[in-house]
């Protein structure tokens, strides 16, 4: 009779438990916060972060220009292979309007310097220290660039390296009218 009883017991403990782990996993999947990926359309998350020379840029500041917001690495070969061309456009479609934005992902004020100066890049380069931004825009494999339009809205959103055709032709996609 005793180990009848331990048994029962035993088999109330571990019903028990599942049913506790069932009722924790219902809760915590009803009541965990979302995290909405972002699509074309969507306003662009606002962000404040600081260039190399601790001038702060924030993304509202922007609006009513188009912004090739290109989230980046030193260590990304595409990337590397890409900001020249970045550059050369930059330069020629400033004057009408389009701002390049390239945020690096959590590296050193003193490598992503170093990387500038080799590659002579004029575009104002930042640095997402605690990579709150990459969060905000889901930003998931390096290369990737969001577009935004001179409203706010995200125009496009490229992952991977892009052609030279394509970055002057998605440049010229989001300069303002």
């Amino acid at each position: 009779m005793d180990m009848k009883k331990r048994r029962r017991v035993v088999r109330f403990v571990i019903l028990l438990l599942l049913f506790s782990a069932i009722v924790f996993t219902i809760y915590t999947s009803l009541t965990k916060e979302k995290a909405e990926v972002l699509q074309i359309g969507d306003l662009a998350p606002d962000f404040v972060l600081l260039d190399m020379n601790g001038v702060e840029h924030r993304l509202s500041d922007y609006r009513g220009q188009g912004v090739f917001l290109n989230f980046w690495g030193t260590w990304c070969q595409p990337c590397e292979r890409e900001f020249p061309i970045i550059n050369r456009y930059y330069q020629e479609y400033k004057t009408q309007g389009l701002q390049v934005l390239a945020v690096d992902i959590a590296e050193s004020d003193f490598v992503v310097q170093e990387y500038i100066d080799r590659k002579g890049l004029t575009f104002p380069v930042l640095i997402d220290k605690s990579k709150d931004v990459m969060g905000a825009y889901h930003v998931k494999p390096l290369p990737t660039t969001v577009l935004v339009n001179p409203e706010g809205k995200i125009e496009n959103i490229i992952t991977g390296e892009m052609s030279e055709t394509a970055i002057r032709n998605y440049m010229e996609q989001i300069l303002p009218e």
